[in-house]
Protein backbone atom coordinates (compact mmCIF):
# COMPACT_ATOMS: atom_id res chain seq x y z
CA UNK A 1 0.00 0.00 0.00
CA UNK A 2 1.28 3.66 -1.05
CA UNK A 3 2.78 5.56 2.22
CA UNK A 4 3.28 9.38 2.22
CA UNK A 5 6.18 10.32 3.73
CA UNK A 6 7.37 14.04 5.45
CA UNK A 7 11.82 14.28 4.58
CA UNK A 8 14.08 17.34 5.77
CA UNK A 9 17.57 17.88 4.69
CA UNK A 10 16.57 16.49 1.16
CA UNK A 11 18.43 18.33 -0.88
CA UNK A 12 21.43 15.62 -1.36
CA UNK A 13 23.11 12.74 0.54
CA UNK A 14 21.06 10.25 2.41
CA UNK A 15 17.88 12.62 2.52
CA UNK A 16 17.79 12.73 -1.71
CA UNK A 17 18.64 9.00 -1.52
CA UNK A 18 15.52 8.28 0.29
CA UNK A 19 12.91 10.71 -1.26
CA UNK A 20 14.35 8.99 -4.87
CA UNK A 21 13.97 5.67 -3.43
CA UNK A 22 10.53 6.12 -2.06
CA UNK A 23 9.22 7.85 -4.83
CA UNK A 24 10.24 5.01 -7.40
CA UNK A 25 8.60 2.71 -4.99
CA UNK A 26 5.11 4.68 -5.84
CA UNK A 27 5.15 6.71 -2.34
CA UNK A 28 4.31 10.15 -1.84
CA UNK A 29 7.07 12.18 -0.47
CA UNK A 30 6.64 15.90 0.81
CA UNK A 31 9.80 16.82 0.84
CA UNK A 32 11.74 20.21 2.47
CA UNK A 33 15.39 21.67 1.83
CA UNK A 34 16.88 25.06 1.81
CA UNK A 35 16.77 25.28 -1.81
CA UNK A 36 13.67 23.66 -3.50
CA UNK A 37 14.88 23.96 -7.17
CA UNK A 38 17.34 21.27 -6.15
CA UNK A 39 14.63 18.72 -6.59
CA UNK A 40 13.29 19.99 -9.99
CA UNK A 41 14.28 16.86 -11.79
CA UNK A 42 12.23 14.84 -9.31
CA UNK A 43 9.62 17.05 -9.55
CA UNK A 44 9.60 17.35 -13.06
CA UNK A 45 9.23 13.17 -13.10
CA UNK A 46 7.35 12.44 -10.30
CA UNK A 47 4.51 15.12 -10.59
CA UNK A 48 2.21 15.81 -7.85
CA UNK A 49 3.69 12.40 -5.91
CA UNK A 50 6.40 15.60 -4.58
CA UNK A 51 5.66 17.98 -2.61
CA UNK A 52 8.19 20.66 -2.18
CA UNK A 53 8.29 23.41 -0.12
CA UNK A 54 11.54 25.47 1.29
CA UNK A 55 12.84 24.96 4.63
CA UNK A 56 15.27 26.43 7.31
CA UNK A 57 14.52 24.22 10.46
CA UNK A 58 16.53 26.87 12.59
CA UNK A 59 13.49 29.24 11.80
CA UNK A 60 10.97 27.68 14.38
CA UNK A 61 8.27 29.86 12.73
CA UNK A 62 8.55 28.46 9.24
CA UNK A 63 8.88 24.92 10.22
CA UNK A 64 5.96 24.85 12.16
CA UNK A 65 4.09 26.68 9.26
CA UNK A 66 5.47 23.97 6.75
CA UNK A 67 4.49 21.26 8.62
CA UNK A 68 1.01 22.29 9.04
CA UNK A 69 1.03 22.85 5.62
CA UNK A 70 2.44 19.61 4.55
CA UNK A 71 -0.45 17.85 7.12
CA UNK A 72 -3.30 20.54 5.32
CA UNK A 73 -2.36 18.93 2.16
CA UNK A 74 -1.96 15.29 2.55
CA UNK A 75 -4.73 13.27 3.98
CA UNK A 76 -2.45 11.50 5.77
CA UNK A 77 1.60 11.36 6.35
CA UNK A 78 2.75 8.13 7.59
CA UNK A 79 6.49 8.49 7.96
CA UNK A 80 8.53 11.87 9.27
CA UNK A 81 11.90 11.59 8.49
CA UNK A 82 14.11 14.29 10.30
CA UNK A 83 17.31 14.28 8.65
CA UNK A 84 18.19 17.55 7.88
CA UNK A 85 21.81 18.43 9.39
CA UNK A 86 25.58 18.97 8.94
CA UNK A 87 28.93 18.31 10.30
CA UNK A 88 32.00 20.23 11.36
CA UNK A 89 35.55 19.15 12.01
CA UNK A 90 37.39 20.60 14.31
CA UNK A 91 39.01 20.51 18.05
CA UNK A 92 36.72 21.49 20.84
CA UNK A 93 39.14 24.71 20.89
CA UNK A 94 39.36 25.39 17.64
CA UNK A 95 35.63 26.02 16.91
CA UNK A 96 34.08 29.36 16.74
CA UNK A 97 30.87 30.57 18.72
CA UNK A 98 28.76 31.04 15.27
CA UNK A 99 29.93 27.28 14.08
CA UNK A 100 29.05 26.16 17.96
CA UNK A 101 25.74 27.70 18.08
CA UNK A 102 24.84 27.04 14.20
CA UNK A 103 25.25 23.36 14.54
CA UNK A 104 23.43 22.92 17.62
CA UNK A 105 20.82 25.09 16.00
CA UNK A 106 20.66 22.95 12.83
CA UNK A 107 21.37 19.11 14.48
CA UNK A 108 19.70 19.29 17.62
CA UNK A 109 17.02 22.31 18.32
CA UNK A 110 16.08 21.58 14.96
CA UNK A 111 15.24 18.07 15.45
CA UNK A 112 13.58 18.81 18.24
CA UNK A 113 11.23 21.40 17.21
CA UNK A 114 10.27 19.45 14.38
CA UNK A 115 9.25 16.22 16.57
CA UNK A 116 7.26 18.91 18.57
CA UNK A 117 5.53 20.05 15.53
CA UNK A 118 4.79 16.71 13.98
CA UNK A 119 3.84 15.07 17.03
CA UNK A 120 0.10 16.98 17.74
CA UNK A 121 -0.86 15.94 13.74
CA UNK A 122 0.34 12.73 14.22
CA UNK A 123 -2.07 12.29 17.30
CA UNK A 124 -4.72 13.67 15.38
CA UNK A 125 -4.59 10.96 12.55
CA UNK A 126 -4.23 8.78 14.78
CA UNK A 127 -0.51 6.89 14.99
CA UNK A 128 2.61 7.56 12.40
CA UNK A 129 6.13 6.46 12.36
CA UNK A 130 8.52 9.53 13.39
CA UNK A 131 12.29 8.58 12.62
CA UNK A 132 15.27 10.61 13.61
CA UNK A 133 18.57 10.74 11.81
CA UNK A 134 21.13 10.28 14.45
CA UNK A 135 24.73 8.43 13.58
CA UNK A 136 26.56 5.85 15.38
CA UNK A 137 28.32 8.76 16.96
CA UNK A 138 25.48 9.34 19.41
CA UNK A 139 27.05 6.20 21.22
CA UNK A 140 30.87 6.37 20.55
CA UNK A 141 32.96 9.51 19.92
CA UNK A 142 35.75 10.75 17.74
CA UNK A 143 38.39 13.51 18.16
CA UNK A 144 37.75 16.77 15.99
CA UNK A 145 34.26 15.86 15.93
CA UNK A 146 33.05 16.85 18.97
CA UNK A 147 30.49 19.15 18.01
CA UNK A 148 28.63 16.85 15.97
CA UNK A 149 28.47 14.46 18.78
CA UNK A 150 26.64 16.99 21.26
CA UNK A 151 23.94 17.03 19.00
CA UNK A 152 23.90 13.24 18.35
CA UNK A 153 24.17 11.95 21.86
CA UNK A 154 21.44 14.98 22.66
CA UNK A 155 18.77 14.32 19.78
CA UNK A 156 19.72 10.46 21.52
CA UNK A 157 18.23 11.16 24.84
CA UNK A 158 15.65 13.38 23.46
CA UNK A 159 14.04 10.47 21.19
CA UNK A 160 15.03 8.21 24.82
CA UNK A 161 11.89 9.90 26.43
CA UNK A 162 9.79 11.04 23.80
CA UNK A 163 9.40 7.57 22.74
CA UNK A 164 7.76 7.11 25.75
CA UNK A 165 5.12 9.96 25.77
CA UNK A 166 4.10 9.55 22.29
CA UNK A 167 3.64 5.25 22.23
CA UNK A 168 0.04 5.43 24.07
CA UNK A 169 -0.86 7.81 20.84
CA UNK A 170 0.02 5.00 18.26
CA UNK A 171 3.19 7.03 17.57
CA UNK A 172 6.39 4.93 17.06
CA UNK A 173 9.86 6.05 17.09
CA UNK A 174 12.94 4.87 15.23
CA UNK A 175 16.82 7.03 15.80
CA UNK A 176 18.39 5.85 12.80
CA UNK A 177 22.32 4.85 13.65
CA UNK A 178 24.33 4.27 10.02
CA UNK A 179 28.35 4.21 10.09
CA UNK A 180 30.49 5.58 7.62
CA UNK A 181 28.08 6.46 4.61
CA UNK A 182 29.77 6.65 1.41
CA UNK A 183 28.22 10.32 0.84
CA UNK A 184 28.25 13.77 0.01
CA UNK A 185 27.95 14.56 3.87
CA UNK A 186 31.80 14.52 4.72
CA UNK A 187 32.35 16.23 1.06
CA UNK A 188 30.14 19.15 2.73
CA UNK A 189 31.22 19.18 6.25
CA UNK A 190 33.47 22.29 7.10
CA UNK A 191 36.97 21.38 8.03
CA UNK A 192 38.77 23.67 10.37
CA UNK A 193 42.67 24.11 10.15
CA UNK A 194 44.04 22.37 13.22
CA UNK A 195 45.67 25.26 15.63
CA UNK A 196 49.41 24.75 16.53
CA UNK A 197 49.36 22.94 19.75
CA UNK A 198 47.16 19.95 18.09
CA UNK A 199 49.12 19.76 15.26
CA UNK A 200 50.05 16.06 15.22
CA UNK A 201 47.82 15.08 17.83
CA UNK A 202 44.63 12.77 18.00
CA UNK A 203 42.24 15.50 16.36
CA UNK A 204 44.71 15.73 13.46
CA UNK A 205 43.62 13.18 11.09
CA UNK A 206 43.41 13.11 7.80
CA UNK A 207 40.00 12.82 6.24
CA UNK A 208 38.97 9.29 5.10
CA UNK A 209 37.98 8.40 1.17
CA UNK A 210 34.71 7.47 0.55
CA UNK A 211 35.95 4.28 -1.11
CA UNK A 212 37.41 3.37 1.98
CA UNK A 213 34.06 3.76 4.07
CA UNK A 214 31.98 0.97 4.87
CA UNK A 215 27.88 2.01 4.21
CA UNK A 216 26.51 2.57 0.89
CA UNK A 217 24.11 5.48 0.69
CA UNK A 218 21.82 3.23 -1.30
CA UNK A 219 21.86 0.18 1.08
CA UNK A 220 21.59 2.19 4.00
CA UNK A 221 17.96 3.84 2.84
CA UNK A 222 17.19 0.38 1.99
CA UNK A 223 17.33 -0.80 5.29
CA UNK A 224 15.08 2.90 6.52
CA UNK A 225 12.80 1.40 4.23
CA UNK A 226 12.83 -1.46 5.55
CA UNK A 227 12.79 -0.72 9.50
CA UNK A 228 9.40 1.80 8.62
CA UNK A 229 7.51 -0.84 6.40
CA UNK A 230 7.84 -3.73 9.42
CA UNK A 231 5.33 -3.88 12.03
CA UNK A 232 7.10 -3.20 14.93
CA UNK A 233 10.14 -0.96 14.03
CA UNK A 234 13.18 -0.44 16.18
CA UNK A 235 13.54 2.26 19.10
CA UNK A 236 17.28 1.93 17.17
CA UNK A 237 18.19 1.10 13.81
CA UNK A 238 21.55 0.03 13.25
CA UNK A 239 22.73 0.55 10.13
CA UNK A 240 26.24 -0.70 8.62
CA UNK A 241 28.80 -3.26 9.79
CA UNK A 242 31.21 -1.05 11.64
CA UNK A 243 28.33 1.05 12.98
CA UNK A 244 27.23 -2.21 14.56
CA UNK A 245 31.04 -3.20 15.92
CA UNK A 246 31.28 0.40 17.25
CA UNK A 247 28.18 0.84 18.62
CA UNK A 248 28.44 -2.77 20.38
CA UNK A 249 31.93 -2.45 21.65
CA UNK A 250 31.11 0.72 23.10
CA UNK A 251 28.38 -0.36 24.90
CA UNK A 252 30.06 -3.03 26.17
CA UNK A 253 32.82 -1.06 27.67
CA UNK A 254 30.87 1.45 29.20
CA UNK A 255 28.97 -1.25 31.06
CA UNK A 256 32.01 -3.37 32.14
CA UNK A 257 33.33 -0.10 33.39
CA UNK A 258 29.97 0.53 35.69
CA UNK A 259 29.78 -2.33 36.89
CA UNK A 260 32.17 -3.16 39.35
CA UNK A 261 31.09 0.51 41.20
CA UNK A 262 27.66 -1.31 42.34
CA UNK A 263 29.06 -1.22 45.77
CA UNK A 264 30.38 2.42 46.27
CA UNK A 265 27.43 3.58 44.14
CA UNK A 266 25.39 1.85 46.84
CA UNK A 267 27.28 4.23 49.76
CA UNK A 268 25.80 7.10 48.61
CA UNK A 269 22.21 6.44 49.42
CA UNK A 270 20.19 7.95 52.55
CA UNK A 271 20.53 6.21 55.67
CA UNK A 272 16.93 4.92 55.83
CA UNK A 273 17.63 3.33 52.47
CA UNK A 274 20.93 1.61 53.49
CA UNK A 275 19.39 0.67 56.42
CA UNK A 276 16.20 -0.93 54.59
CA UNK A 277 18.21 -2.68 52.03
Amino acid sequence: MSRTWFVTGASRGLGRELVEQVLARGDRVAATLRRPEQLDDLADRYGDRLWVRALDVTDTRQLRAVVDEAFAAHERIDVVVSNAGYGVFAVAEDLTDQQIDQMIATNLTGSIQLARAVVPHLRAQGGGLLMQMSSMGGHVAFPAFSLYHVTKWGIEGFFEALAEEVAPFGIRTTLIEPGMVRTTFYDAATRVPVSEPYRGGPGDTAPIPLEEMTDSEENTIAGVIRAAESADPPRRLVLGSDAWELVTGALRRRLAEIEPQRDNAATADADDVRAAS
